[in-house]
């Protein structure tokens, strides 16, 4: 609006008005801490696990606590927007979706999902265990024992997309994401392996993805961007990809990594990091199958070509004879046999960058660095102040330079034992660090030694990552969902 100097008298009040409309306006986003912070899927924004703000360092059940409410069992990470904050969980045994108030944790609405049956899971799992994704007007929630259900954020259904559970006895894990307008659902299992891209609005099929060579895998895929491109990274068994967004076409393959993929990646501009590690893939510990000839002349007791658990000898393959018996009918042919061997082979348990710009194979190529040792198992990496930060169970700390790969320090001890299944996050310089067992090491992450600011001990089990949002930590333990802020 103009006012000419004539004007100008008239004019004032309606100008006043205005100011005062956006500065209250501004006041109130900025007091509500409403205004940009969110955290819309699995990690936060970008799923880089970067929070927002200045969070507490010591927190605990009597400081800190700004509010604890029950929540049903789960290990969904908290989704945030606005003020709202969604998870799922099992509840008298229906998958359900809650949505809870971000300014004291009280429900607004919770809806179950029509399964007709509950996926089995991990003895420490949970069929509740993929977190929610959302673009801001539409929730997105994923179970492996149903499919995909978008609500809005009043909880009304818009649409709903059932999917086959996937076939592997520990359950779902890998969260949805959103990009490109659509829903990016990886299925990695023990025979059927897929991708699939769902439209967000509509909830119909836009493209679909066989990954049928790759077997079980719960990381939650990652969205690369550099170099005003973006490309879709999975990390599965024995190789990580990148497909095109907007056709699921295959960009590159990296192999070398771990039979199961359980951490997700992550990226710093043009250098992407990736990470995996499982029971025997490492050189010393390696599980050596002999050929499929030999095994069955030397076990198959009835004779009949199939080989039986009870048919296994005690040790190694008979713990992982589940895995081995990839449709689960109870017996092992030469097919899933010599598959599994195969598997067994070329696993490499590693942590490892890529730089950008490859295509095809890029193993040889575009690997930048690798480190071997002392790797995490689910706990997926943080970068922050240029490092990667991982913890392996039993608590043993590690950061190294993200472009050289460099140790900063290397498998330093926490004194917070205990496996970690919750991946990192960080904040204000800091990063933190959830173990099984709850218990939350606050590090420096400018330091060049390992530098414990705080230990918080919540006393209750934590399997879900943590999400920071304007200075408010946010934990899901085993019951309960904790908000900790100053």
């Amino acid at each position: 609006m103009k006012c000419s100097a004539r004007k100008t008298r008239a004019c004032r009040p309606l100008l006043m008005s205005m100011i005062l409309r956006h500065f209250l306006i501004s006041t109130l986003l900025i007091t509500t801490g409403f205004a940009e912070s969110n955290w819309p899927q699995f990690r936060g924004e970008g799923g880089l696990g970067l929070g927002t703000g200045k969070p507490p360092v010591e927190f605990s059940s009597t400081q800190n606590l700004k509010w604890q409410v029950e929540v049903p069992f789960g290990h969904s990470s908290p989704c945030l927007w606005q003020d709202k904050i969604a998870l799922t969980g099992l509840d008298g045994g229906k998958l359900v979706t809650i949505c809870l108030n971000r300014k004291d944790g009280h429900e607004l609405w919770r809806a179950a999902a029509p399964a007709e049956k509950v996926e089995g899971a991990h003895r420490i799992g949970s069929p509740a265990t993929p977190t929610c994704c959302t673009d801001g007007e539409r929730l997105i929630t994923y179970f492996g024992s149903y499919g995909v259900l978008a609500y809005d954020w009043n909880g009304k259904v818009l649409w709903q997309k059932p999917l086959p559970a996937p076939i592997v006895e520990f359950g779902t894990s890998a969260s949805p994401i959103i990009a490109d307008g659509k829903v990016i659902i990886v299925a990695d299992q023990d025979v059927g392996s897929y991708m699939t891209a769902l439209d967000v609005k509509t909830g119909e099929p836009v493209w679909r993805v066989d990954r049928s060579e790759f077997r079980r895998s719960f990381s939650t895929p990652f969205v690369w961007r550099h170099d005003g491109i973006e490309e879709l990274i999975v990390s599965g068994s024995l190789r990580t990809r990148s497909y095109d967004l907007k056709d699921g076409q295959l960009r590159w393959s990296a192999s070398g990594m771990a039979r199961v993929s359980n951490t997700s990646p992550i990226a710093v501009g043009d250098v992407l990091i990736v990470c995996g590690w499982n029971a025997g893939g490492d050189p010393d510990d390696r599980v050596e199958m002999e050929t499929h000839e030999a095994f069955l002349a030397a076990n198959d007791a009835d004779k009949n070509g199939l080989l039986s658990e009870k048919e296994f000898p005690e040790g190694p393959l008979r713990d992982r004879f589940t895995i081995i018996d990839a449709d689960k009918n109870g017996t092992v042919n030469q097919a899933e046999y010599d598959a599994m061997r195969d598997i067994f082979a070329k696993a490499a348990n590693q942590l490892f960058a890529i730089k950008a710009g490859g295509s095809g194979d890029i193993t040889d190529t575009h690997v930048i660095w690798r480190q071997t040792k002392q790797l995490p198992y689910v706990f997926s990496p943080v970068i922050a102040n240029g490092r990667v930060f991982t913890v392996k169970g039993g608590g043993l700390a590690s950061a190294y330079d993200a472009k050289s790969g460099s140790p900063i320090f290397q498998a330093e001890r926490l004194d917070a034992s205990g496996e970690y299944y919750a991946s990192a996050v960080t904040a204000d310089g800091r990063v933190y660090v959830t173990s099984q067992r709850g218990v939350i090491s606050v590090l420096d992450a400018a330091s060049d030694t390992l530098k414990v600011l705080a230990k918080n001990d919540l006393k209750a089990p934590v399997f879900a990552s943590p999400a920071i949002v304007d200075g408010v930590i946010y934990v899901r333990t085993n019951k309960h969902l904790c908000a900790f802020g100053h």
